[in-house]
């Protein structure tokens, strides 16, 4: 089976591991022309072509040979580029995906499986990481399950594209004409919509400071207010922009794209002073643990407390987490850890990542990237460490999203790792150009898993982990739960019993005996030396490949690859 994608994102990673779990020997081939994908059909001369995730066009010279399943965010009968930005847009309460063969009609052909769902009111890449995910994960089951037994596609009704009931209709593509904010008219709720609909790519165009930007990341303020349009507030990198009956916060922009220059997605107010453009507005901190009504303002890191545990939230922009960032998330940790009103401490992460690591975007828009990448790496380090040497407390990680680099070592600092069920775990680093990496990896990998299945984990060809597998190498301790709703209530039932637990206190003891013997084996410091040296290679030697690989990444000049799936270990239901 041949994957042709556009990039080997948290779909296609999770159809992989869905696939190859089923026994399917999967290669992905990340294609960017149509020269690109015949080049890759002729090499691997596969039986069955899926594009879980392709935004060319399949020629005819491919998919009049082969049979080819797209995967298509929208539900039966749905057409067009845009189908979630018109679904948030519209606010449609029921949306699916379709799995359907290639032909000469664009998301015309034969409809092979289908899912449905009824969607939040969240961004549009949060949409594609929950709901699009599960769905698609499932239809594209059932449809190669039809392939390989040879019952070939189902059968279905003739769509009547009058029908005011069926959602699925041909629709084009969302221009910025359509998206465009009109901040003198358009109330909060209808900035938001526009805002989530274009949320991950392109994102909704405007104008701030006389510069164009477009605008992501969009959260409602429930206090503040000020002339419609105006920025009135900024707090951790997120500007407060007023609208005519209340307030949005922007969490970050891109600067409009000329034909001599391109730009990537920063923090508000780090991309608003690389353009010029003064925020002389006050900083508005909201402290993590305050009480606040659900909804009320934006805030990255929340604090909460119930029947003896403390859970952090940390939810950053894409996972990704800057030295700024690791630096407010150490100081909520070592409050969360002097509290003696609890005996346990729940590390949540976001809503759609847990952790992805150290922030490529903040670094490469730095004077210097090299003293960047430098203090992110030591920041996240510092609170790391702080996790592992926590002996007051049991610490769980609770994955409700996807992990990677070195967002996985930070989950493994806990002394329990739960995930939900159709998580993707990548646990490496050296695809950034040969970066070694910190976090203590060295110390907590093997831990967990061993020497021998920590170097298949962190090498090439850099394969995702499911949950499953992690579960049954000892990556994870369980996964559970389709929604992240009903893996959070479990994840609270889990660490309400922990807390509980009459024989905490003597798991402590044990827990502070262990670190105790491996830190005479081998002392924290060290390995934490050993990875930085490394690391310090990376950043400041004479080969510039970790830059290289950052800047390709950041600006996402994707290199066309291909990697085939390696040889699994049995796995078991978690």
């Amino acid at each position: 089976m041949l994957f042709l994608v556009s990039a080997h994102n948290s779909l296609s990673q999770c159809a992989w591991v869905a696939l190859t779990a089923l026994g399917h020997r999967v290669t992905v081939a990340v294609v960017d022309s149509a020269a690109a994908m015949e080049r890759a059909v002729a090499e691997h001369r596969p039986e069955l072509i899926v594009c879980p995730m392709l935004k060319q066009l399949i020629p005819e010279s491919i998919w009049a040979k082969h049979r080819c399943l797209i995967v298509h965010p929208g539900p039966r009968g749905d057409r067009g580029p845009s189908s979630l930005d018109w679904a948030i847009a519209l606010g449609m309460r029921d949306w699916g995906v379709t799995v359907l063969q290639a032909s000469g009609e664009v998301d015309g052909g034969e409809v092979w499986a289908t899912r449905s769902f009824c969607p939040r009111g969240v961004g549009k890449s949060s949409l594609y990481r929950h709901e699009v995910r599960r769905a698609a994960i499932e239809a594209l089951v059932e449809a190669i399950g039809k392939f390989v037994d040879g019952s070939g596609v189902s059968v279905s009704e003739p769509l009547d594209p009058n029908d005011q009931a069926v959602s699925g209709r041909a629709r084009p593509l969302m221009t910025q004409e359509v998206r465009a904010i009109d901040w003198d008219s358009d109330c909060t709720d209808t900035v938001a919509r526009k805002i989530r609909a274009a949320e991950g790519h392109p994102g909704v165009l405007d104008v701030l400071g006389g510069t164009e930007f477009h605008l992501f990341g969009v959260h409602h303020e429930r206090a503040l207010r000020g002339r419609a349009g105006e920025i009135v507030a900024q707090r951790t990198g997120a500007i407060c922009r007023a609208t005519v009956d209340g307030a949005v916060w922007i969490t970050h922009l891109k600067r409009r794209d000329t034909p001599g220059e391109r730009s990537f997605k920063l923090p508000a107010t780090r991309a608003l002073a690389l353009a010029g453009c003064e925020c002389d507005v006050p900083e508005l901190p909201v402290n993590p643990d305050a009480r606040l009504p659900a909804g009320h303002t934006y805030r990255e890191i929340r604090y909460e407390e119930y029947a003896g545990v403390g859970y952090l939230h940390f939810d950053f922009y894409n996972g990704a987490m800057s030295t700024e960032q690791c630096e407010r998330l150490h100081d909520a940790y070592v409050y969360a850890r002097s509290r003696r009103q609890t005996r346990v401490i729940a590390l949540m992460g976001g809503s759609d990542f847990f952790s992805n690591g150290i922030h490529l975007n903040v670094i490469e828009a730095a004077p210097d990237p090299s003293g960047e990448s430098w203090r992110n790496l030591n920041a996240i380090n510092d609170v790391v460490r702080e996790i592992i040497q926590t002996d007051s407390h049991a610490v769980i990680s609770a994955l409700g999203g996807d992990a990677a680099a070195g967002g996985v070592p930070l989950a493994l600092a806990a002394d329990y790792v739960l995930a939900r069920e159709d998580v993707v775990l990548n646990p490496y680093y050296q695809h950034m150009g040969g970066l070694y990496g910190s976090e203590y990896w060295t110390y907590l990998l093997p831990r967990r898993v061993g020497a021998e299945t920590t170097a298949r984990l962190v090498g090439a060809p850099f394969a995702t982990v499911g949950t499953r597998e992690a579960v049954a190498i000892g990556l994870l301790d369980a996964a559970f739960g389709a929604t992240l709703e009903t893996f959070r209530a479990r994840t609270r039932r889990v660490a309400g019993r922990l807390a509980r637990d009459p024989g905490l206190q003597r798991w402590l003891e044990r827990k502070r005996w262990r670190r105790a013997r491996d830190e005479q084996i081998k002392p924290l410091d060290a390995y934490r030396t050993e990875e930085l040296a490394r690391s310090a290679d990376c950043f400041f030697g004479s080969d510039p490949s970790y830059h290289e690989a950052r800047r390709r990444f950041v600006y996402k000049h994707g290199a066309a690859h291909t990697a085939t799936a390696p040889a699994r270990v049995p796995v078991r239901a978690a």
